[in-house]
């Protein structure tokens, strides 16, 4: 019956509108539909990489090994057992017809069964076999539009590459495998017939060659039971084997990781909003003052008058969420076309009930958390003190049952944080960082306001009101400092890291970084290239390594998957890792422990590791690690660990061995150069026109293309970052709307006491100026300090402080205040002064 009794009154109560609730809707419903379209729009990606596995794959299973096809007996048994299309994937140089233009491109060459699930959209919907075919004795090309722009070409046009000349006859608009691809493509797609391949001369003995096997299973196929059975018939062969069920497994890890991000500052919108939806639930409270005492008066227990509001304050709370899930479904299709452009996969949106109810569950949590506490101080007032409270306001502080109730709730809502979360630790640092955060900027409100007590009466009137209306009692400085400074806090923490991470990749480029590097030189290529570049104006020297490529398969005979104990390293078991061979110590082989191996040592195979691979996989010294190279399984000691200074962009491999055997496999060189920026293009044309398998890298195209993919990453969070202070500004707002009726009366006293209009809106104007500045300054130091932390100790990467993101920000906030200030002096000071003293 107590029950019913509560939920009657509270829908009594909400008879009477939604006034004084409007920020706490607003709040409410920002929070949870950016974390709703945030979880949508991820579930939408996932659900296609997983729908479309076969599709993203090309097939149900993806075979891949470099250098060199697979043995014959396995491909005999591919064809047995499956149908199955081969391509062949590298890096090269496309050249225009005058040899004028050089592009880097990512070739694929694919055979008549290409693609065996899926389509290939070409433009004017050209078929695949057409665009590729050999015509008049010339093999036609299909390529991507930057291609055309780079090299000033047309479709129709013809292009270089290698020993042979293609025809432009399509540009592709969509390649169903690409997102299943397992190299970094900093390059556009060109594709080719693979019979064309050959006539290129681009496949030589040692040439960094993907070969793919996509394979189609009859009906009925147990998938997984094929793929276990390749390994066990053929464990020789040197393939990576791939599945439909994790078509694209580095796309999905950074797509879920992103997601983690979003989420996490959406949630940090959804803290700001507890702010607002505090400040509206002790407002709403305040206003109910005489109602509450004559219900205790009239015999209503606490217990009652706590559950009617609850009720009220938990109905709301569903209406905010309602209307936040109702965003969640609607923004999330104009989210994924936007972000279709930057991802190689459809974007399935749909009605996905996980993640709407995870958005719920944060809603109603936070609701819940930041109601209690106002809440349990009405429930303990008298119904005396109550009547009292106009004149002689008390403060009522909620017994221990409640305190454990606000704990309780604060607990789940971070519980639930970390439980959705991709990385539970990630997130449990996110948790306990965003409580600290509230600690400090409640913290420093307390300290303003403490100062500004402590400044004294200054002679300037103006200065002498702001300052005093930092301290009085009911004051929104400790209001504005927490929600616009959690928010500022995010936006300068994101614009640290980023502008750290493109400096990183693009501005701090060492004086002494090559300008090219120049990979699959053959062996007999090697001092002819010296020559032809040593020989060119503006040249420094050309530094050459070997170059191969291998798969670590076994640390100390353990299979590599399951020896690996430090999940952090775990990129070392994603793809081939590059792999030399070096008889001495080169300068800038930084040994850290162990030593190098003697200059004349023709023993078994030694091998010098990265650090980070070591610390993978807990080796020292005297451990062994077995890697497969070009489908030969060798095992080598380790005698010393290595640190790298990847900034230095120079030649670096985490795997270096003594000579033998690999000295005598089939590789290819990689180089490097250095150039004055005059002479890049003539460089490149001439290695393209004199080596035309050679492939010329940029460094400074190749980190551009980094820095995009950076850029696009940083836009997602920033634009989720901007719903956080967008809730801040509404708190703000909140603040100076209830503070309307104290302002109201302020400006009407100092205008009889003889202060002009612009007087007042200075002295005004100066309060909030003094709130925005101190506010981004403590925000500025605590998105700082969280910057260094993140970029110091989870991206290690080297740490710069940014003088211009921070004061943007900083003036950013101060504006925010500024405007919201103004509004609200503004409707003040218009205010009558005889309507008002006659009431007061």
């Amino acid at each position: 019956m107590t029950s019913w009794l509560s939920l009657r009154l509270a829908r009594r109560e909400l008879r009477g509108g939604l006034r004084g609730f409007r920020i706490f809707l607003a709040c409410l419903t920002l929070g949870v539909a950016a974390i709703a379209t945030v979880q949508t729009v991820t579930s939408g990606i996932l659900t296609s990489l997983a729908e479309d596995g076969r599709a993203i794959l090309g097939g149900d299973i993806a075979l891949r090994r470099i250098y060199e096809p697979p043995p014959a007996d396995a491909l005999a048994y591919l064809d047995q057992t499956a149908e199955v299309s081969r391509t062949r994937e590298m890096r090269s140089m496309a050249r225009s017809a005058d040899g004028e233009t050089t592009a880097l491109v990512e070739l694929k060459a694919v055979d008549g069964a290409y693609p065996l699930v899926g389509e290939v959209e070409l433009s004017g919907g050209v078929p695949l076999a057409e665009a590729l075919g050999n015509v008049d004795g010339r093999w036609g090309a299909a390529l991507e539009n930057s291609i055309l722009a780079r090299l000033d070409l047309e479709v129709g046009d013809v292009l270089e590459l290698g020993d042979s000349t293609f025809e432009i006859r399509a540009t592709i608009e969509h390649e169903p495998d690409r997102a299943g691809g397992t190299t970094f493509s900093i390059g556009p797609r060109l594709m080719i017939a693979d019979a064309a391949l050959a006539e290129t001369g681009l496949a030589r003995p040692g040439s960094m060659i993907y070969h793919n096997y996509r394979l189609s299973l009859p009906p009925g196929s147990d998938v997984a039971a094929y793929a276990d059975n390749l390994q066990t018939l053929f464990p020789e062969a040197g393939w990576r084997v791939r599945d439909h069920r994790n078509a694209a497994p580095q796309l999905r890890q950074t797509i879920e990781q992103l997601a983690m991000f979003l989420t996490l500052v959406g949630l940090t919108a959804l803290l700001v909003g507890g702010v607002g939806v505090g400040n509206a639930v002790k407002a709403f409270m305040d206003g109910k003052i005489a109602t509450i005492g004559t219900l205790k008066t009239l015999g209503a227990p606490s217990g009652l008058i706590f559950r009617v509001y609850l009720a009220q304050v938990m109905i709301l709370a569903g209406i905010g969420t309602a209307f936040g899930l109702v965003i969640g479904l609607i923004a999330p299709p104009t989210v994924g076309l936007l972000v279709e452009d930057v991802l190689p996969v459809e974007v399935r949106i749909g009605f996905y009930p996980a993640a709407l109810a995870t958005a719920t569950a944060f809603g109603l949590l936070t609701a819940l958390a930041f109601s209690l506490w106002p809440l349990a101080r009405a429930r303990g007032v008298p119904a005396a003190s109550l009547f009292r409270d106009v004149v002689a306001p008390v403060v009522a502080r909620p017994d221990l049952r409640f305190v454990l109730a606000v704990v309780v709730a604060v607990g789940a809502l971070s519980g639930l944080a970390i439980v959705t979360a991709e990385q539970p630790w990630f997130a449990a640092v996110f948790v306990a960082g965003a409580l600290a955060a509230v600690v400090c900027f409640r913290a420093a409100a307390w300290a303003i306001m403490r100062l500004s007590r402590r400044a004294g009466r200054p002679r300037r009137p103006g200065l002498r009101l702001a300052l005093t209306n930092l301290h009085r009692p009911g004051a929104p400085t400790g209001d504005v400092v927490l929600s616009l400074g959690l928010g500022l806090t995010v936006l300068v923490a994101i614009a640290l890291i980023e502008g750290n991470m493109s400096r990183q990749v693009q501005e701090n480029i060492p004086d002494d970084a090559p300008t090219f590097f120049f990979v699959d030189i053959q062996t007999d290529q090697m001092d002819p290239i010296d020559g032809l570049v040593s020989g060119m104006d503006g040249v420094g020297e050309l530094a050459r390594v070997p170059s191969l490529r291998g798969r670590i398969v076994a640390a100390n005979g353990v299979p590599a998957e399951e020896a690996l104990i430090n999940p952090e390293h775990a990129w070392v078991l994603n793809g081939d890792r590059g792999v030399t061979y070096t008889a001495t110590q080169q300068a800038h082989h930084e040994v850290v422990e162990g030593s190098w191996w003697p200059e004349d040592y023709a023993g078994p195979p030694l091998l010098s590791v990265y650090r980070d691979i070591a610390d993978a996989f807990g080796l020292t010294v005297g451990d062994t690690l077995t890697v497969n190279v070009l489908g030969r399984n060798v095992d080598a000691e380790i005698v010393n660990i290595r640190e790298i200074d990847w900034s230095t962009l120079g030649i670096n491999f985490t795997l270096v061995y003594s000579p033998s055997p690999l000295q005598s496999a089939p590789h290819t060189f990689i180089a490097t150069v250095q150039t004055e920026s005059s002479a890049e293009n003539a460089v490149q044309r001439a290695v393209a026109t004199s080596f035309p398998n050679v492939t010329s890298v940029r460094i400074r195209d190749a980190l551009e293309t980094v820095n995009e993919i950076l850029r696009d990453i940083a836009n997602a969070v920033r634009g989720t970052a901007g719903i956080t202070l967008v809730a801040g500004t509404l708190v703000l707002a909140g603040a100076v709307a209830a503070g309307h009726r104290r302002r109201v009366y302020d400006a009407v006293v100092l205008k009889v006491l003889g202060a002009t209009r612009g007087t007042v809106l200075r002295a005004f104007l100066l309060e909030y100026g003094l709130l925005g500045i101190l506010t981004s300054a403590i925000a500025a130091v605590l998105g700082t300090v969280a910057a260094w932390a993140v970029l110091t100790y989870v991206m290690a990467v080297e740490w710069s402080f940014l003088t211009l993101p921070v004061l943007a920000t900083a003036a950013l906030c101060t504006a925010i205040t500024l405007i919201a200030g103004f509004l609200g002096t503004w409707h003040a000071l218009g205010q009558k002064a005889a309507p008002l003293l006659r009431n007061e």
